[in-house]
C-alpha cells in the first residue's frame, strides 16, 4: 500500500464504541459452510474459466449453472476445486459433504474426483440423478497429505439441467469465532469504496462477517464519495469508520487490529485485513474465516494474489524470505509463480513463511500473544508478523483456492521512493530473526549499491545509503510511525535528476530512434559478476564509455548493460514513462565512499545491532505504542 504524508485528521469515538457490540459469536448450526460453487464472478473482467468449465449448450451465473442435454460441465478450476490438501494437513475434519440442487428434465450424472500430488486424477464417488431434488454426497478427505484436491463433474444426459445452491459443508465446531474486516486506505477513495461495496454486496459471504472496518488516513476520504452512501446503509451497524493521521499500511491495520481485539467478545475473533485497492472476490473472505475456525491451532490464513492487469495469472503461490540478502517474495518449495491457472493446477501442497497482507486472517489469539505489528510504515510489516507468529510456534496458510486481484508488482519500477522501506526494514527484519552476520550482509549491500552507482541510479543508490544509515541509528527514528522519515527521503531523492520519470515524447533527441541500440541477451555468469562489476566500475570512472545517446528497454536495463554507456533514456517498469541517467563522476565517487563508509559500520554493528532491535520489540509492538502514536488515552 504506498502511501504518503496526511494532515491529521479527527476519529468519531461514536465509531470506535459500536465495536463493542459489534464481536459475536456466530449463531450454532450443524453445517458449516466452508465454501461455496460458485460458477462465475461478480465482476466481468474475470473469465468463467476460473470458476467452472462447460462443453455443449450451457449458460452460467454466480449461483446457477444450466446445461442443455448432452452438455458438460466441471470445477476442476481455480475457485472451483476444494483444497482437500490443506484440509486434510491443518484441521481434523475426516470427511467434507458436497450438496446442491438440482432440477433435470431427464437423467444426469454427477461425478465427484480427487487429484494428488502428482496431478494424477482418481474418481471419488458418481451418482446418477433425475427429476428434481437435493444431492447431498459424503466425501473422505484422505489420500491427499501431499497434494491434491477434489472437484465435481455433471452430465447433462438426455435432457437439460438447472444446478443451484452448491456448497462444500463440514460438521460445525461448538464454537464459532467473530470476524472482522479491516481494510486500510490512503487518499483511494474511489478505490476503496468499490472494495467495500464489493465485499457488502455478498449477503452470504457477509452473513458471519461482524464488522468491516475502515481506517481511513487519507485527506481525500472515502466517505466522501456519493456510491459510499449505499455501502453505509447496506452494511449498517457492521461498517466502523475510523479516520487517522497517515502512519501507513502498518498504521493503519494495526489500528484496526487494535480496537477489534480491545473489545469485549475479541478473544478468539478472527481479524481479516484487506488492501483497498484489490478486486475482492467475497468467496475468498468466506473460505479464509471457515478454514481458521476448523484448523487444530490458531492459524494465520491467507488468500492468493492475482493478477490485476491478467486475472487468471497467479502472482506466487506462496512465498518465504532469505534474511541473509534483504529478500522478500522467494517461493517456497512446491509453490509455482506466474502460471496461466485455467491452464496449469497447483496440485503440491506447499507451506508459506508468511502471507501478504493484501487479503489476510490473523487469529485474535495470536496478536493477544505476539502483539501488534512493529510500526514500519511500509513494507516488511505483514513479512515480520508471519515471521514473528511462526517464530512463535504459529502457522501460516495460504489457500490455493482463495484469491483476490492486486496490481501486478512487476509494473512497479524499481527505482521509487518506496526501495528505502524496503531496504530499512528488511535490514530490521533480518537483524531480529536471521544470523545477520556483518560481514555477509555489508557485503551484500556494499555489492547492490555499487550495481546502482555503475548504473547511474545515483537517487536510488542514496535511497539504500539513508535506509542503512536510518537502520544503524536504532529503534528511535521509528517513535513517529515513520512519517518524517517519508519527507527527509523526498526531498534526498529530489536532488537526483535520474529519480524522476519523464514522458517519452518529452525527451526529445536523447532516445532517437536512429540512435536505438542493438539489444544485447549478454548476461554474466554469476561466478564472474564480481569482476564484471569491476570493470564497469573502471570504465564509468575513466570514461571509458559509449558516448551515443542510447534507448533501453525496461527488460534490458540490468546494470551490466546500461553501465556501457555515457547517457541512456530507460524505460521505467510502469511502460508510462522513462529515466534519462547520465554519468557523473563526482557523484559515483561521493556516493561509492559514503556507502563503504555505512557498510563497514554496518559489518562492525551488526552484533549490537541484533540485541538493540530484539530488546525494543516489546515496546514497539505493544498496544501502549500503538495508542501515543493514534492519540489514545489507554
Amino acid at each position: 500500500m504506498e502511501q504518503a504524508p496526511a494532515g491529521d485528521t479527527t476519529t468519531d469515538e461514536s465509531n470506535v464504541d459500536a465495536l463493542e457490540d459489534a464481536l459475536i459469536e456466530p449463531v450454532r448450526r450443524d453445517r458449516l459452510i466452508v465454501q461455496r460453487g460458485l460458477f462465475g464472478s461478480l465482476s466481468s473482467r474475470v473469465p468463467e474459466k476460473m470458476y467452472v468449465i462447460t462443453k455443449g449448450d450451457a449458460a452460467a451465473d454466480r449461483h446457477g449453472l444450466q446445461l442443455a442435454e448432452a452438455a458438460t460441465a466441471h470445477t476442476n478450476t481455480y475457485f472451483g476445486r476444494f483444497a482437500a490438501t490443506y484440509w486434510q494437513r491443518w484441521t481434523d475434519v475426516k470427511t467434507v459433504n458436497l450438496q446442491l440442487t438440482y432440477a433435470s428434465s431427464g437423467s444426469a450424472t454427477f461425478t465427484v474426483w480427487a487429484s494428488d500430488a502428482r496431478g494424477r486424477e482418481r474418481i471419488v464417488t458418481s451418482s446418477k440423478v433425475s427429476g428434481s431434488g437435493d444431492l447431498d454426497l459424503e466425501l473422505p478427505i484422505e489420500r491427499f497429505v501431499d497434494g491434491g484436491a477434489m472437484w465435481f463433474s455433471v452430465e447433462s444426459g438426455n435432457g437439460s439441467l438447472l444446478i443451484s445452491d452448491a456448497r462444500w459443508t463440514v460438521a460445525a465446531p461448538e464454537h464459532l469465532r467473530p470476524a472482522a474486516v479491516v481494510i486500510c486506505t490512503f487518499n483511494r477513495a474511489d478505490d476503496c469504496t468499490i472494495t467495500v461495496g464489493t465485499l457488502a454486496s455478498d449477503d452470504d459471504a457477509m452473513s458471519d462477517i461482524d464488522a468491516v472496518c475502515i481506517v481511513d488516513q487519507g485527506t481525500d476520504q472515502v466517505r466522501s464519495r456519493p456510491a459510499f452512501a449505499e455501502v453505509e446503509e447496506k452494511l449498517g451497524k457492521k461498517l466502523i469508520y475510523l479516520t487517522q493521521p497517515n502512519l501507513g499500511g502498518a498504521g493503519g491495520f494495526s489500528r484496526g487490529m487494535y480496537e477489534i481485539t480491545g473489545s469485549p467478545n475479541s478473544a478468539h475473533a478472527n481479524v481479516i485485513v484487506m488492501d483497498d485497492d484489490i478486486l475482492c472476490e467475497p468467496e475468498s473472505v468466506l473460505r479464509l474465516n471457515a478454514f481458521a475456525n476448523m484448523t487444530v491451532q490458531p492459524t494465520i490464513v491467507g488468500a492468493q494474489m492475482l493478477s490485476l492487469s491478467n486475472p487468471q495469472i497467479l502472482h506466487v503461490g506462496a512465498e518465504r524470505e532469505v534474511l541473509d540478502e534483504i529478500t522478500a517474495g522467494e517461493l517456497t518449495p512446491g509453490a509455482k509463480m506466474g502460471i496461466d491457472l485455467v491452464k496449469k493446477k497447483q496440485e503440491p501442497r506447499f507451506d508459506a513463511g508468511w502471507n501478504g497482507w493484501w487479503t489476510c486472517l490473523l487469529p485474535a489469539e495470536i496478536i493477544a500473544e505476539c502483539g501488534l505489528p512493529i510500526p514500519l510504515f511500509f513494507q516488511w510489516d505483514d513479512i515480520e508478523y508471519g515471521i514473528r507468529a511462526r517464530f512463535a510456534g504459529h502457522p501460516t496458510v495460504t489457500l490455493p483456492n482463495a484469491g483476490v486481484w492486486h496490481a501486478d508488482f512487476h509494473l512497479k519500477d524499481y527505482d521509487d521512493w518506496a526501495r528505502y522501506f524496503s531496504i530499512r526494514n528488511g535490514l530490521v527484519v533480518s537483524a531480529l530473526y536471521g544470523r545477520f552476520d556483518g560481514n555477509d550482509i555489508s557485503k551484500y549491500l556494499f555489492r547492490k549499491i555499487s550495481e546502482l552507482i555503475v548504473s547511474m541510479q545515483y537517487g536510488l543508490a542514496a535511497t539504500f545509503i539513508k535506509a542503512a544509515e536510518d537502520f544503524l541509528a536504532g529503534p528511535d527514528f521509528l517513535y513517529d510511525g515513520g512519517q518524517s522519515a517519508l519527507r527527509e527521503l523526498r526531498e534526498l531523492r529530489d536532488r537526483y535528476p535520474e529519480t524522476k520519470p519523464l514522458p517519452a515524447s518529452q525527451v526529445g533527441k536523447e532516445s532517437d530512434p536512429h540512435t536505438q541500440m542493438k539489444v544485447w541477451d549478454f548476461e554474466p555468469d554469476k561466478k564472474r559478476e564480481g569482476l564484471v562489476l569491476l570493470k564497469r566500475a573502471v570504465q564509468q570512472f575513466r570514461g571509458k564509455v559509449d558516448g551515443r545517446q542510447v534507448t533501453v528497454p525496461a527488460h534490458f536495463a540490468n546494470w551490466w548493460h546500461v553501465s556501457l554507456f555515457e547517457n541512456a533514456v530507460v524505460t521505467d517498469a510502469s511502460q508510462n514513462a522513462v529515466r534519462v541517467r547520465r554519468r557523473d563522476k563526482d557523484t559515483a565517487v561521493e556516493l561509492a565512499k559514503h556507502a563503504a563508509k555505512v557498510c563497514w559500520r554496518l559489518r562492525k554493528e551488526a552484533p549490537q545491532m541484533k540485541k538493540v532491535w530484539h530488546d525494543a520489540m516489546p515496546k514497539l509492538t505493544s498496544r501502549e505504542n500503538w495508542a501515543r502514536l493514534y492519540g489514545i488515552d489507554e
